[in-house]
């Protein structure tokens, strides 16, 4: 790893901590806070938005790395430009709630300009074939991504729990592909983001004293999906490596919006159905589902990764089997029940 490539990363995570900072105090002043209610997972209110450091932060470090040459031009504009447009619009929907039609434009917007600019979904692997699913695989490619940045959005709810589930995938996503994708842009890249997260998590570490927001929480998980597509440019199985690093967050929130689909509730109204937050309430703290969450990840979806990187034929079935337990251990948690019931 180029010194100056770590320089840039120090620069960022600075800048994103004391952009936070700024941020919280900003909204304290403004009483742009976010106070709770019964929706709410939090007891006191919180400054809200601190998500903008992260992007604000994160865009500077990839530019800093385009005038050293460590990123190309195809992915610097997938992150930059449709990454900058979930951000916006998820800025104005933190300050006054926007109508569900105009985030879905503009998050579908996002999704084919990343195609676009990064030539659209490569080709993936099925067990030991790679496939190229023509145009069904554009449109499932458009769909997971915004699934993906609206999945983040759901899960953000707790502090913590957001921003260090997008630094360990965004972090380890990047290592693991490379096991078989020799990329010289996706380290300096992952470091970059790595450190806009973990700036803002010194801030957002329960007990937390300011909320990511919409602005951040779609915007990560743009970035994350953008990266997954962008690691499947150089290895077919990556995209398995990816889902099975967002395991936690992938299960709880698709179970979650399952069963409330089969009860036909609104799927845009605030709840507290996700399993994270029965658990939250269940144990009286955020810290211990957060820190579960963390070593759920590190001892159980991380070697499950790195089996698939190292097996590419089979990541596919590899990603399934660390998925299977997750969603029996959801269902057991609640993910998806009704509030009121046990």
């Amino acid at each position: 790893m180029r010194p100056e490539i770590l320089l840039i990363s120090g620069l960022v995570l600075a800048l994103s901590a004391s952009l936070t900072w700024a941020v919280r105090g900003f909204c304290w002043r403004h009483g742009l806070l976010d106070v709770p209610n019964e929706r709410s997972s939090h007891v006191v209110a919180t400054a809200r938005g601190g998500g903008l450091s992260i992007v604000i932060a994160a865009t500077c470090g990839l530019l800093a790395l385009r005038l050293l040459h460590a990123i190309g031009t195809d992915l610097l504009l997938a992150l930059i430009g449709g990454g900058s447009a979930v951000a916006i619009v998820g800025l104005v929907d933190d300050q006054r709630r926007l109508s569900g039609g105009i985030r879905l434009s503009v998050h579908v917007a996002a999704a084919l300009w990343a195609l676009i600019c990064l030539g659209g979904l490569p080709p993936l692997a099925f067990g030991g074939q790679v496939v190229n699913l023509g145009w069904a695989g554009q449109g499932l490619a458009v769909l997971g991504i915004v699934w993906s940045l609206n999945l983040l959005n759901f899960m953000d709810g707790i502090d913590g729990i957001a921003a260090s589930e997008a630094l360990f995938i965004i972090c380890s996503g990047v290592l693991l592909t490379l096991i078989h994708g020799p990329s010289t842009e996706l380290p300096a890249v992952g470091l970059a983001f790595g450190a806009a997260c973990l700036g803002f998590l010194l801030w957002n570490w329960p007990p937390a004293t300011i909320f990511m927001g919409d602005v951040g929480s779609g915007y990560l998980g743009y970035v994350i999906s953008v990266l997954a597509i962008a690691a499947t440019r150089d290895s077919p199985a990556a995209i398995w490596i990816w889902l099975t690093l967002g395991g936690v967050f992938f299960v709880d929130a698709t179970v979650t919006l399952v069963r409330r689909a089969i009860r036909r509730e609104r799927l845009d109204e605030a709840h507290r159905c996700h399993a994270y937050q029965r658990l939250a309430r269940l144990w009286g703290s955020h810290r211990r589902v957060t820190v579960t969450v963390i070593v759920t990840n590190l001892v159980w979806l991380l070697p499950c990764a790195w089996l698939a990187a190292l097996h590419p034929g089979a990541a596919m079935w590899v990603a399934l089997g660390a998925l299977a337990p997750l969603v029996i251990l959801a269902a057991l948690a609640g993910s998806g029940r009704r509030e009121d019931s046990a």
